[in-house]
């Protein structure tokens, strides 16, 4: 039997914070799902699962940790972020036309000849890109040299980087890891969007990667797990990666792939695979019910 215990004043305050908080990076998080499937609906092309799986993460981010200013893209002291799993362009596109980058209406075009976003993001082109992804493994590095480059110039910017666990087959990551844990580069945060599966299958059943956050504390790093859909919970591992420890952080979100939709939850044909007009239609009103 759980004994209830009235809380403080100032609890029931950060209570009703927390909700408020809540309901915001939630509310944020349902448009920019619907905004991913649209756009991918509308292009027939694109990466769904992956995209609805960082949407949260994504948003917590943009909406919450990051300074960050949509009208300076190119402001000095702003935190940079790196979504070195490329085709997961959509989530990003989404998030940053909600910020204001750019207007909400280029969302419609994504894929298509002449548009400003590409199947995976491209900075000389996209206002809010940080740098050109799209080769897994290799965003992880950029940010460690970009966390390298900022301590250089004594700039107090953080550097954030979401990375695939599929992606985290490629060798490049823990090159990239073994270099952040070597310089202490408590400036960047990787984000690791463990949904479990990539374009073959269940990423177990192609290259396990074991014990995952076992084998990022080796690097040293320091290492939380979180449920990546749980906004305040991400936001609390956020805020706590920006606590200086001397050592880079990675935060493993446990996700769904395909989350929010129903059909697509967990299910890997729509790892790569762009909804039909039927299934657009009807994953649009399951995110409305949300």
């Amino acid at each position: 039997m759980v004994i209830p215990v009235h809380s403080t004043e100032g609890e029931v305050l950060k209570e009703a914070e927390e909700r408020e908080l809540r309901d915001k990076l939630e509310g944020i998080a349902r448009e920019v799902r619907w905004d991913i499937v649209r756009m991918i609906g509308l292009a027939q092309s694109g990466h769904p699962g992956g995209s609805l799986s960082c949407a949260d993460i994504l948003v917590c981010l943009y909406f919450q940790a990051m300074n960050h200013d949509p009208k300076n893209p190119d402001w000095r002291y702003r935190d940079r972020f790196v979504l070195s799993k490329g085709h997961a362009a959509p989530a990003l596109y989404a998030v940053l036309a909600r910020c204001g980058y750019f207007d909400r209406e280029e969302l419609w075009r994504l894929r298509r000849l002449g548009a400003m976003l590409q199947g995976h993001p491209d900075r000389l082109k996209t206002p809010g890109v940080e740098i050109s992804t799209g080769s897994l493994g290799q965003g992880l590095a950029a940010a460690c040299g970009m966390a390298l480059g900022l301590r250089m110039d004594e700039n107090p910017a953080r550097i954030f980087a979401l990375v695939g666990d599929g992606e985290s087959q490629e060798g490049g990551i823990w090159e990239a890891a073994m270099l952040a844990g070597h310089h202490c580069l408590d400036s960047l945060t990787a984000i690791l969007d463990h949904n479990g599966l990539q374009i073959d299958g269940s990423c177990c059943e192609v290259v396990s990667l074991g014990d995952v956050a076992a084998k990022w504390r080796s690097f040293g790093w320091d290492v939380e797990e979180i449920d990546g859909h749980d906004v305040i919970e991400v936001t609390r591992s956020l805020d706590r990666a920006g606590a200086a420890s001397g050592r880079p952080y990675m935060i493993i979100a446990h996700t769904i792939k395909g989350k929010g939709v129903s059909f697509m939850e967990n299910n890997v044909d729509f790892h790569g695979k762009a909804p039909s007009p039927e299934e657009m239609e009807r994953a649009l009103k399951e995110i409305e019910r949300l």
